[in-house]
């Protein structure tokens, strides 16, 4: 048997050369690889023994050789491949383990250019990965050294199964096309948001409790950016039952929420809309107001917060069930508190940039599976100086209407369309949300929020088609709306604004979230 193994990543590559060499086996290998194999004392053997020339290019051209290929790419079951490659003085190849330089943290790095990209672009690696995983059943490939242990333990029993060798196969032509991904993507620049290929390299973090419902299965992956890390990258479970797909949907959720405001902000959120909100410059003060916004749609919910939780307000929230919390950092007293509950599930998810401050680039796109595709845009991320209001009735808004009015406009958008939104003392005090008609959705936030909605505002997060919503939202008690404005009925809508004494500003943007 003969092996070769050139990996950047050398977890456990002389566990598996020692393992090899048991078994009899021939080991080749370059430069680091073979540094650290003969630091350890093992008979490895440089590649240009194998190749009968040395590495040239500064390393760039070391295993491009047929004297390699070939091994690899002959077929055992075919006289013809094994006579011509004998003809040419070369022998086969049964092993291959290779993993990739590190494109992503490369490019990453302070001061990375352009020649930095390029000398990270692994030419070799992928190759002879491409050419083992091609004749997966005569050759093993090796990627992750999670396959190390188990795959000497099949050839210590005598035979590595197709089944394992099929698999290691597959994964082997998914690392390098993840990693041609990122180098794509690298190459088309921060501008390109819809390339005419488009490609996103995914990496499995963790199977997931379940999906939406029990019976159907779920795992959550991370995607593997040249650009800033996500969400996913940064979540650190501190406490409580395994993930679902639900909860880690809602998180995300909640997080977008609260890091939109800079202001001590605290989101409950059920079934993917915030049912309470508030802002304060102490947040255990804006957590009781938040949950006071719906305190029955809050039981079982999720708590997003973008301060770090400390004792009190872990204490304000263990008196009412949620299913997980999220903020970017828990104190030890906190979690003493909140790790009673054994099943309220804890992440931490550090500092959290709002989606303005990132702006468009390739790792903040949003995609959507549609039958036979994808849909991708932008995200909806305007930041407080890019909202403009224009007022559009007799009567101005006050200041305090306007504080809350904007208020409200920011948290509208991150409520299910047809989305209203009532605000008083920039705490949401009614909310409606899904509705097919957006009279409904005003309807149903006027009556969550009861008594609470005189001397409230409105947020719509699309126009007002006809002027039944505002009749509702007025005679409720609010006294200002925002909205984008653009319907054909706009005159009616602010003539019967300006008949109930109501302030109404246009945005002339609207905030749909399908």
């Amino acid at each position: 048997m003969k092996a070769i193994l050139s990996v950047y990543d050398k977890t456990g590559i002389q566990d598996l050369a020692r393992g090899l060499v048991a078994l009899g086996a021939e080991v080749y290998s370059t430069g680091g690889t073979l540094a650290a194999l003969e630091r350890a004392g093992l008979p490895a053997r440089s590649i240009s023994e194998l190749t009968g020339f040395p590495e040239i290019l500064e390393g760039r051209v070391k295993t491009l050789h047929p004297m390699v290929h070939g091994g690899i790419l002959a077929r055992r079951d075919r006289p013809k491949d094994l006579e011509e490659i004998a003809r040419h003085g070369i022998e086969t190849i049964d092993l291959v383990a290779v993993n990739l330089y590190p494109f992503a943290e490369a490019v990453r790095r302070p001061g990375a250019d352009l020649d930095t990209a390029l000398e990270n672009i692994d030419v070799g690696g992928p190759t002879m990965i491409r050419a083992a995983a091609k004749n997966f059943p005569d050759v093993l490939v090796l990627t992750d050294p999670a396959d190390y242990e188990p795959v000497l333990a099949e050839l210590g029993a005598g035979e590595v199964s197709l089944e394992t060798r099929r698999r290691l196969a597959a994964r082997a032509f998914a690392h390098v096309s993840a990693y041609d991904s990122l180098v794509a993507t690298y190459l088309y620049g921060p501008d390109a948001l819809f390339p005419d290929i488009l490609t996103i390299p995914l990496e499995k973090v963790q199977d997931l409790r379940y999906g939406e419902n029990p019976h159907q299965r779920a795992a959550l992956y991370r995607q593997v950016t040249t650009g800033a890390p996500g969400l996913v990258d940064r979540i650190q479970q501190l406490g409580g039952r395994e993930l679902s797909y639900n909860n880690v949907v809602e998180a995300s959720l909640a997080v977008s929420t609260v890091f939109d405001f800079l202001t001590p902000t605290v989101a409950v959120l059920k079934h993917g809309n915030p049912c309470g909100l508030a802002t304060r410059p102490n947040v255990v003060e804006a957590y009781e107001l938040a949950l006071s916004g719906d305190p029955i749609s809050a039981f079982g919910g999720v708590v997003g917060v973008n301060r770090e939780v400390g004792s009190e307000l872990a204490e304000a929230i263990s008196m009412t069930h949620y299913d997980l919390i999220v903020a970017p950092a828990f104190t030890a007293e906190a979690r003493e508190v909140l790790t009673r509950k054994k099943n309220l599930r804890l992440l931490e998810v550090g500092e959290v940039r709002p989606a303005w401050e990132l702006g468009a680039r390739p790792e903040t796109m949003q995609y959507r599976r549609v039958s036979g595709g994808f849909l991708a845009q932008t995200p909806d991320a305007l930041a407080p100086d890019e909202v403009s209001t224009t007022v559009v009735t007799r009567r101005r808004p006050t200041l305090e209407e306007t504080t809350d009015l904007l208020f409200a406009w920011r948290a509208v958008k991150h409520v299910s369309s047809n989305a209203i939104v009532l605000v008083k003392h920039q705490t949401l005090v009614g909310m409606g949300a899904g509705q097919p008609s957006r009279v409904d959705s005003v309807r149903i936030a006027a009556d969550k929020a009861g008594v609470r909605a005189e001397g409230s505002v409105l947020a719509s997060d699309a126009l007002f088609p006809f002027p039944d919503g505002v009749e509702v939202a007025a005679k409720a008690g609010a006294t200002a709306v925002i909205q984008p404005g653009g319907s054909v009925r706009d005159a009616q809508v602010i003539a019967v604004a300006d008949e109930l004494g109501l302030a109404m500003v246009f945005t002339g943007r609207r905030h749909f979230r399908h």
